[in-house]
């Protein structure tokens, strides 16, 4: 399995929007980053991934699950954008914060603290862990 981080501004995707998509999930469409998109395409069914507030709040309130792989992207004709469905499976008891990130020295190298613009981006199976704990998980 691998681990994830999906960025998403909350006024236009919110937590709450994806946990309301239920099993069937959502697109996570509209990446137009070839780093990012290069890394849905790496995704697997199954493989967890951190949902994570940019711009308002800063932080990762929940984990999803990627639940169909990368796939053309519906909001264009482009053929060079992909995208992957996620849903949600919990959140985190405590939001772990941008700051709590870039505090702790277990995340030094985390892609969240060393490249911020980033919008999906891998964990390590180490920061998975330190950001499971940090959140109460």
């Amino acid at each position: 399995m691998a681990y994830w981080l999906f960025k998403s501004e909350p006024d236009a995707w919110s937590w709450d929007q994806q946990v309301a998509k239920g099993e069937a999930g959502e697109e996570w469409h509209g990446v137009r980053n070839y780093q990012a998109r290069n890394n849905m395409r790496a995704m697997k069914i199954g493989d967890l991934g951190f949902f994570y507030h940019s711009n308002v709040g800063k932080e990762i309130v929940g984990i999803v699950e990627v639940c169909a792989t990368s796939h053309p992207d519906s909001t264009t004709d482009d053929p060079r954008w992909d995208c992957v469905d996620i849903k949600a499976v919990k959140p985190l008891k405590r939001p772990v914060t941008l700051e709590d990130a870039k505090a702790d020295p277990r995340l030094a190298e985390m892609a969240l603290v060393k490249n911020t613009r980033l919008s999906v981006q891998p964990v390590t199976e180490d920061e998975w862990k330190v950001v499971c704990t940090l959140g109460g998980l």
